[in-house]
């Protein structure tokens, strides 16, 4: 297990890139499962779930082709059922939540999908009723066996019809759509997800020959087709890493350039940073953010505190709200950080407590901050990284104190930020790692 090493309160400068977005990835590289011809997909960020989800892919048949660091062709021609009952299969499905995202292009191509019970960031319940409910309405059968830890599914002649999800869920509406565009007749989802991930794998799919309209909104219509076709693609950079790189820049009171960040789709993100009173400038599609020396957390209009919150898009994503709590806390003024979502996001607050932070975790949803407004420096610590989002938080704060900071675990920031102790390095911030 490797660690990191800072040495904080040193300030950086430069221009960083953002990556290819983690989230749509995950969701682009399980619809190459739909088509037995060749799809490219290019800004595949070099991440461990990602790199883990291509190798899944390569273990059940399919023919990867690494093209360059950030582009490879993927050809599903064909694919070893034999391979989904090894304990092999098992070990790799369950080290990564996205793995549940072959469902849905199995069921839609094969009529048949199995996976064991999915991993991921231990963050609180997460449960996927949505998947399959959505699968049994468009008439597949479903079965879970609680002695294995499995999902099963199976419908050979999946048949479009009409389905209000009973909540927002990014990937449950990706695993029905890519379901549903093969099916025969017309589906219609209401309450569906609708984050750039989702926008953009309906606009891939629309290149492969599906029928979608609604993109952009709650409702989506799919007509169903018979086959798909091959395509390139190409994902967005990944907005998560926008926004951290946002809070890194006002907590080491940085002069940093973000470059093309893709700014129609960052959504709410930039307005909810400048209400934690961070001042920063588009600038083409970059952004431009200066020395913030002192920021002036806003009040609402009848002057209570400032609450943010995170909700479904165009929501603020609840994946920013841990970099949110470790900016306030330099700030001058109060916040109230709401995380609806997930109910054990917020417990990595601890570590930030023993650094000197003032925060009061309310409940597991609810951390009240009050920021030192960069009076008093947060003191350097040993911590561990408990999942990918507050790990990147903890190593933010880390890169803004006084002192030398070990992080553990970092493995889970390498599931989500692509090489970032180099590219940290290249603005000058002084991080080793080490195993």
């Amino acid at each position: 297990m490797s660690s990191f090493v800072i040495k904080g309160g040193k300030k950086l400068k430069g221009d960083i890139y953002p990556q290819g977005a983690k989230n749509e990835a995950l969701q682009i590289l399980c619809a190459t499962l739909l088509t037995p011809e060749k799809v490219t997909i290019h800004n595949i960020p070099n991440i461990l779930d990602v790199m883990k989800l291509i190798d899944l892919l390569e273990c059940t048949g399919v023919n990867v082709e690494k093209i360059n660091e950030s582009t490879y062709s993927f050809t599903a021609k064909s694919i070893n059922f034999d391979y989904f009952k090894t304990e092999e299969y098992h070990n790799k499905s369950t080290s990564l939540r996205g793995s549940i995202m072959m469902i849905g292009p199995l069921l839609a191509r094969f009529g048949k999908g199995y996976i064991p019970k999915p991993g991921g960031d231990k963050i609180g319940r997460r449960r996927v009723d949505t998947h399959f409910i959505g699968f049994e309405k468009l008439g597949a059968k479903f079965e879970f066996s609680h002695k294995e830890n499995s999902f099963k599914v199976k419908g050979k002649n999946l048949i479009g019809t009409s389905m209000l999800l009973d909540e927002a869920s990014v990937t449950g509406t990706a695993n029905i759509i890519m379901a549903a565009v093969l099916a025969k007749g017309t589906t219609t989802i209401y309450n569906a997800a609708c984050e750039p991930y989702i926008q953009q794998l309906c606009k891939m799919l629309v290149s492969m020959g599906a029928k979608i309209s609604g993109i952009a909104s709650n409702l989506l219509t799919i007509e169903g087709v018979t086959e798909l076709k091959g395509c390139v693609h190409h994902i967005l950079p990944d907005m998560i890493e926008v926004g951290s790189f946002i809070g890194l820049a006002a907590m080491t009171g940085s002069e940093i350039t973000i470059k093309n960040v893709s700014y129609e789709n960052l959504g709410i993100i930039p307005a909810s940073f400048r209400r934690l009173g961070i001042k920063f400038e588009k600038i083409g599609d970059d952004i431009f953010i200066p020395e913030n020396k002192h920021y002036e957390i806003e009040t609402f209009i009848d002057g209570s505190i400032m609450t943010i919150a995170d909700a479904p898009w165009p929501g603020l994503t609840p994946d920013l709200l841990s970099v949110m709590l470790v900016v306030a806390t330099q700030a001058k003024g109060s916040v109230l950080i709401h995380q609806k979502m997930f109910e054990s996001r917020l417990f990595f607050v601890d570590k930030l407590i023993d650094m000197g932070a003032q925060i009061i975790l309310c409940d597991p949803h609810r951390a009240s901050v009050v920021g030192l407004d960069n009076q008093i420096q947060l003191r350097a610590t040993k911590m561990t990284s408990p999942d990918i989002r507050a790990g990147v938080a903890l190593l933010i704060a880390a890169l803004s104190a006084d002192g030398t900071s070990t992080i553990h675990n970092i493995d889970q920031i390498d599931r989500g930020y692509q090489n970032i102790d180099q590219r940290l390095k290249a603005l000058g911030a002084d991080i080793t790692r080490i195993s």
